[in-house]
């Protein structure tokens, strides 16, 4: 199971739906959140090693997004 708390994952499925949500809901955008987040975060790792730098900033992260 994801790290994120599930009240915040339920809080941002009823926030853009206006829905309840079940906990198995919770978890299954927890899990695929962690999944997605893990890729971003390895491509953000390369795009900062490529700039020879050992710290991941923002700007990876969203060149991450983006790609």
């Amino acid at each position: 199971m994801a790290e994120i708390p599930l009240a915040a994952l339920d809080r941002i499925i009823r926030k853009s739906s206006g829905l309840r949500v079940s906990e198995t809901a919770s978890k299954e955008l927890g899990l695929f959140l962690e999944s997605e987040g893990e890729k971003i975060a390895r491509t953000a790792a390369e795009y900062a090693r490529h700039a020879g730098r050992k710290t991941i900033v923002d700007a990876d992260i969203k060149l991450a997004v983006k790609k």
